[in-house]
């Protein structure tokens, strides 16, 4: 068995054999699968059996991130609805094992389109397509009630969107690597003009085009993966996330590959009314979703800066990130710098 960061073949055999005896039938053999800023994916096999294992990364684990057994419960609560999900294997807490809390699921027959290759050989009216099925998808979610698939303590829904910037501001000063005062004016102005919550439901945390899986012909969303900030609260948190991201890859490639308008790739305006009409959701105060998306993609480039500080990301394309934390910080401020104060 070769062993590879963050992945001891060996202790999971053994813990395999012990805890699951019987689901593995050869020897195991893994690899890191490419992507991820965060938690780490392997593709782990047995010669006939392929499964996915995530874990969080190697340092630097932040007090409620990275949590695998969140992403183990909101995996398996949805199996049975409309969002399409990998099956939950197994789940391990004993971080003894590898060094973490882990679980195993089914690994999924997919397309990440993370890769710049990957974007450009689609055809506008596909690339139109996917973006569309990435919106409906988000749609599924936000309509799932979290009561009937076993969620309704999976999170508290009131104040949620405080305790979010509260808790986005506690990661910040976990993971800090120099004092900008642009955060003070990020948050103040978050906190100034909070807006009545959307009714509560299942938040994603992460919600993206390179979070999703498509089939291999692209025909549908095989997978939504990477829950890990999954929650129960506003889910309109989820939009503004999209809006951020969307609204970043058509200028560059900073967190996902280029995606221009001119090439069929829906805007952010576009996504948001697709979202619209598929929800009754009020949107009117989009603006400070948008604005908390910029705030909490901030915290994470700057976690993920100070993991490659230190030396312990995995992979390629961290280095850029320390760069981009000011101008999201700026982005932040600017996106509800005109909203009422409450």
């Amino acid at each position: 068995m070769t062993d590879i960061p963050g992945l001891d073949l060996s202790a999971l055999t053994r813990w395999l054999d012990t805890e699951h005896p019987g689901l593995r039938s050869g020897e195991l053999t893994g690899a890191v699968i490419a992507g991820g800023k965060s938690n780490l994916t392997y593709r782990v096999s047995d010669g006939t059996t392929t499964w996915a294992l995530r874990r969080p990364p190697l340092a630097h684990v932040l007090p409620t991130a990275h949590d695998m057994v969140r992403e183990y419960t909101v995996i398996s609560a949805l199996r049975d609805t409309a969002v399409p999900v990998a099956d939950t294997v197994a789940l391990c807490e004993d971080t003894s094992v590898l060094g973490s809390p882990f679980y195993l699921m089914s690994f999924v027959d997919g397309v990440v389109l993370d890769k710049p290759k990957t974007i450009s050989g689609l055809t506008p009216d596909k690339a139109r397509d996917v973006c569309e099925q990435l919106v409906d998808t988000l749609v599924e979610l936000h309509s799932v009630n979290p009561e009937a698939v076993g969620l309704a303590s999976f999170g508290k829904a009131e104040g949620f969107l405080a305790r979010q910037v509260r808790r986005w501001h506690q990661q910040w000063q976990a993971s800090e690597t120099e004092p900008r005062a642009v955060l003070d004016e990020a948050i103040s102005r978050l906190n100034a003009t909070l807006p009545e919550q959307s009714p509560a439901g299942i938040v994603h945390g992460d919600y993206r085009l390179t979070n999703v899986m498509y089939a291999p012909d692209l025909s549908g969303i095989a997978a939504v993966v990477d829950w890990e900030m999954s929650t129960l609260g506003d889910p309109l948190t989820d939009v503004g996330m999209l809006v951020v991201y969307q609204t970043l890859s058509a200028e560059d490639d900073f967190v996902m590959p280029r995606m221009r308008p001119d090439e069929g790739w829906l805007t952010a305006a576009e996504l948001v009314e697709r979202y619209r009409a598929g929800s009754d959701r009020d949107l009117d105060h989009l603006d400070w979703y948008v604005g908390f998306g910029y705030f909490k993609l901030a915290v994470i480039a700057e976690g993920i800066h100070h993991r490659f500080l230190q030396g312990k990301t995995v992979g390629e394309g961290f280095s850029h990130f320390g760069a981009a934390v000011p101008l999201l910080l700026g982005a932040a401020v600017a996106s509800v710098a005109n909203l009422p104060t409450n």
